[in-house]
């Protein structure tokens, strides 16, 4: 898809129509980033939301102690940083590329007057606003009443709606995440979420391969994520 296509899956465009998304599209500035590269860190002062054109982003929290957790892999389409737009005190993750990426920005104080008359648009943002924080209350239960296994199979059957590819084999899923990440994502050690694969594996649910998996299955693995 092209940019104006991606931008279009966005919240803060979902609302427009072609003349509004062409006024806010003069004030939008687009950058790359190579694999690894830090977009900008926990607790940087936050003043501008991004959209994720090509490739993903990952945002992690880290610990005093320098341990990660990985908070979310997001991908073409997908907005954040907006929380700052809203509450302008210090990010609250960091944003590192998980693999090359485009991004469009577009700086609060440019956003801030123009959201004023549109109404229709705040309450996009704030309805993705609210998603994620119901994502953040499924993620907080999942943590306390779901088995590592369950986990792991919910947060595949996540990355496959967004990334998956339907294959003669099944739907592939690219993810990009490391087994570490994998771990860092579901909450578990790698060791555990290492385990949970090759039993789903064995049982002909899916096959693993390099940060991918092709999910052969799915219903068995949704059953077993619930």
């Amino acid at each position: 898809m092209n940019t104006d296509d991606v931008l279009g899956k966005a919240p803060l465009f979902a609302a427009l129509d072609r003349e509004g998304a062409a006024a806010l599209r003069t004030g939008i500035s687009e950058l790359e980033l190579h694999k690894g590269q830090i977009l900008f860190s926990e607790g940087e002062t936050g003043d501008r939301l991004y959209v994720v054109l090509d490739g993903k982003i990952k945002l992690i929290r880290t610990a005093s102690d320098g341990r990660e957790n990985l908070l979310s892999v997001l991908g073409p389409g997908e907005m954040f940083g907006e929380l700052s737009l809203f509450d302008p005190r210090p990010r609250t993750a960091s944003a590192i590329a998980l693999t090359d990426v485009r991004l469009a920005g577009l700086g609060h104080d440019d956003l801030r007057p123009w959201l004023s008359g549109r109404p229709e648009v705040a309450l996009h943002l704030l309805r993705a606003l609210a998603q994620r924080l119901r994502r953040t209350n499924d993620v907080m239960a999942d943590l306390v009443f779901t088995d590592v296994p369950g986990r792991v199979g919910k947060a595949l059957l996540d990355l496959a709606e967004r990334f998956g590819q339907r294959t003669d084999e099944g739907l592939r899923v690219h993810h990009d995440l490391t087994q570490e990440e994998l771990a860092q994502y579901v909450g578990a050690s790698r060791e555990t979420v290492n385990k949970a694969l090759a039993d789903f594996a064995q049982r002909g649910w899916l096959r693993i391969e390099a940060k991918a998996v092709v999910i052969m299955d799915a219903d068995r693995l949704q059953a077993r994520s619930r």
